[in-house]
């Protein structure tokens, strides 16, 4: 149901590989996306990971057929065994933004509901020209606040825009979505793993160090109550990376006039 894949050097391809549900989620293929994300967290020759899917969908979210048992679902009581498969899910986004490595969203078709949050919980995304993108709780009579859209979506996009979207349920085509800022480049259909893989090895290029550090300080910078406490943040990250090896690689490639060769 998950394929992973290196395409290129210090890059993994992660595939949700349920093309003719439209990758709808399941407690499987949600248990193998959670094994393989852990994998990636551990595998330091990784530097990049990209997030797709298999066939004409991202995502299409739930799989409203019947989604399974979450591991803590134990049958005995409907409200817990409920919340132990909401979390299940719910948990991929917060394991997306705590990796290490910078993941992109290969957004290659539809991503609604769980997967328009997969996308969100990715650091970069891409989409190809038959992308949409939709909050899609509201259609199934439940709350859109869910999978952490309430908290991504309005950092994403603001929160005017992201209370229409939520509100309305409505579908976001990709070019309005590299307008208001949801994507950061749109591309033919069929070229977009191709797309992200060149954004991927730009990415792999460079110091794994101050690339982790880099993602990990922009997601804190986000609940960050204040500039002056960012800064004061910036400031430790900063002091504590220039003590790595990749600095005095970087000046020595720089003068020798070649591509830097950074280690993990």
């Amino acid at each position: 149901m998950l394929l992973s894949d290196q395409p290129a050097p210090h890059v993994r391809l992660l595939t949700l590989n349920r093309p003719e549900q439209l990758n709808a989620m399941t407690a499987e293929l949600c248990a193998e996306l959670h094994r393989e994300l852990a994998a990636v967290a551990r595998d330091r020759s990784c530097r990049v990971a990209i997030l797709t899917g298999a066939g004409r969908a991202f995502c299409a979210g739930l799989d409203l057929h019947g989604y399974g048992r979450a591991p803590d679902n134990l049958g005995s009581d409907e409200a817990r065994d409920r919340l132990a498969n909401q979390q299940d899910m719910s948990t991929l986004i917060l394991e997306l933004r705590s990796l290490p490595q910078p993941v992109i969203a290969a957004v290659n078709g539809p991503a609604a509901g769980l997967g328009l949050a997969l996308t969100l919980g990715c650091d970069i995304r891409i989409a190809s020209r038959d992308a949409v993108f939709r909050a899609a709780f509201i259609n199934i009579g439940v709350s859109n606040c869910d999978m952490g859209t309430s908290w991504l979506l309005p950092r994403l996009i603001g929160a005017s825009r992201s209370h229409e979207l939520m509100l309305t349920g409505r579908r976001v085509r990709a070019d309005e979505a590299e307008r208001i800022g949801l994507v950061a480049g749109v591309v033919d259909d069929g070229q977009v793993v191709e797309r992200t893989l060149e954004a991927a090895e730009e990415i792999a290029a460079w110091s794994p160090w101050g690339v982790r550090l880099t993602k990990q300080g922009m997601w804190s910078a986000l609940e960050i109550p204040s500039q002056q406490a960012a800064i004061e943040f910036e400031d430790r990250q900063q002091i504590m990376s220039t003590f790595g090896a990749a600095p005095p690689e970087a000046i020595t490639a720089f003068l020798e006039k070649r591509p830097a060769e950074f280690e993990d």
